[in-house]
């Protein structure tokens, strides 16, 4: 079954591909179901093809809630890379996962801060740089607002 699974969200076909991905992601938001591949979707994220990589991206962040195994801790670097992915489509798609991921497990917000604040857009072009800035700055007020209320200052 896993491997029909991720047969199905890496195939030719981006539109049947992304609709399972959506709802897989969507499923995610209000039960665990979808937990038990977890290891599976995470080796998407080093696909070479950039949808397949945001489709890993996205359900990996409406995962994190049901991550009772702490199986995030073991791909968060590699999650964080995408931040400047070399799509920058796939880049925006990290960043506004990592709001998710964050207040899903908040003991990942200071490293997702860090990567945040780190992160050199130099390689985007001009008409993509303020979009993934607005993005960061979006994503960074979520964060830093809900440290804020949970877990006092940071």
């Amino acid at each position: 079954m896993k491997e029909d699974i991720i047969e199905a969200l890496t195939e030719k076909d981006d539109k049947a591909a992304c609709a399972l991905a959506e709802r897989i992601a969507s499923e995610s938001l209000d039960s665990g179901k979808w937990y038990e591949y977890f290891d599976d979707f995470s080796t998407l994220l080093d696909h070479p093809k950039s949808l397949v990589r945001n489709r890993a991206l996205h359900i990996l962040a409406a995962n994190a809630r049901w991550d009772v195994e702490n199986k995030f801790d073991s791909i968060i670097d590699t999650f964080l890379t995408h931040i400047t992915d070399e799509k920058p489509i796939t880049a925006r798609q990290c960043i506004k996962a990592l709001a998710q991921i964050g207040t899903a497990q908040p003991k990942h917000i200071p490293k997702i801060l860090a990567s945040l604040r780190n992160a050199d857009l130099s390689e985007y072009k001009n008409s993509m740089r303020p979009l993934i800035e607005k993005d960061i700055e979006m994503t960074e007020s979520i964060l830093t607002e809900f440290a804020n209320s949970t877990m006092g200052n940071l």
